[in-house]
């Protein structure tokens, strides 16, 4: 049996020569020196080997493991010394690199966040709300009567399901849901009012896709409740945050409008250039106002007491503007062209 292990000393060192590359030395460790290798199998074989020569076939077995690892190791060193491979193809180490894609924000995620963070110098917080709603949130709410344009299947996405039929349930039409969970929170927990709250999201509604509508955007509603809230407050917020965030020349401007949850009300427009060729145009980009009465008492509040202000923007028309997107399907085609621009 010692015999046996002189043999395979020789067999392996022999072999282990003639190893001439990483592929090479690779089988041959498997075979020789791996976990289910002869060596291995040899120093297995102790149990079947007669008491009186154990101690001498497990000094031998050991040397011989210890001579063809030792072996091992040199053969790999000089082979890695000599700069000898395993065979494929050669890499040209003189050619620049390929610089990896580095991903990004999209760009409607980055505006919505811009948005949040001037907001937030001006002290409102982010809340947010549910995009599955109910009637009472969606509308009753918020001052829209039943017999109201705005409540029309034809301009909503209403849910059918089980349950109270006197209280449907729709995708959102408008942000301006949230301002009504807040202030029922506020109230329920005791932490407000005062409220002043930004609230960014989806909203859906069943509109023709063209080149500044879609059945998706998204909309960043803002609310601020206190004692003795003004217009003058409003305005003031509204034409800080156009400066700030589209630059100090920035041209905007309120027009009178009419809102069921807002009393006086006004569209907020801004100036902008949608095409290098083209001359700058108003675009509406929101409408704003001071928080009907009414509203204040669906929730619970005094409007003797409490007043204040609310606005909504949508997020597409904001990217539009800010940087020159002539067409709001271009935001949601995924093309890497349009979206590595930005």
């Amino acid at each position: 049996m010692i015999e046996g292990l002189d043999a395979l000393e020789r067999e392996g060192l022999a072999s282990l020569a003639t190893a001439g590359d990483a592929e090479a030395l690779e089988r041959w460790r498997i075979e020789f020196v791996g976990g289910s290798g002869r060596v291995k199998q040899a120093l297995g074989a102790l149990k079947d080997v007669p008491k009186p020569d154990k101690p001498g076939y497990g000094k031998r077995a050991n040397e011989v493991k210890q001579s063809l690892d030792a072996a091992f190791e040199e053969r790999r060193a000089h082979l890695a010394a000599t700069g000898r491979r395993a065979a494929g193809p050669l890499v040209d180490t003189t050619l620049p690199g390929i610089v990896p894609g580095v991903g990004r924000s999209h760009i409607i995620t980055r505006v919505r966040n811009e948005l949040c963070a001037v907001f937030a110098r001006m002290g409102f917080e982010v809340a947010q709300g549910p995009e599955l709603e109910d009637d009472e949130h969606n509308f009753v709410k918020l001052n829209i009567p039943d017999s109201h344009p705005a409540r029309e299947p034809t301009d909503n996405f209403y849910v059918e399901e089980r349950g109270d039929a006197s209280r449907p349930r729709m995708l959102r039409s408008q942000t301006s849901t949230v301002q009504i969970r807040v202030l029922e929170q506020a109230i329920s927990e005791g932490w407000g009012p005062p409220v002043k709250v930004v609230s960014p999201g989806r909203v859906y509604r069943p509109d023709t896709v063209d080149a500044t509508h879609s059945f998706m955007f998204h909309q960043i509603e803002g609310l601020y409740v206190a004692p003795r809230v003004t217009m003058v407050e409003l305005k003031t917020t509204l034409f800080r945050f156009a400066r700030v965030y589209f630059g100090p020349d920035a041209e905007v401007r309120l027009r009178p409008s009419f809102f069921p949850f807002t009393e006086p009300s006004a569209e907020f427009d801004m100036k902008i250039r949608l095409r290098p060729d083209q001359p700058a145009r108003w675009v509406e980009l929101g409408g704003c106002g001071m928080v009907d009465p009414a509203v204040f008492r669906g929730v619970g509040l005094d409007p003797e007491q409490w007043t204040g202000f609310a606005f909504g923007f949508g997020i597409e028309r904001i990217a539009m503007g800010k940087y020159a997107i002539p067409d709001i399907r271009m935001l949601y085609e995924n093309d890497l062209r349009f979206l590595t621009q930005l």
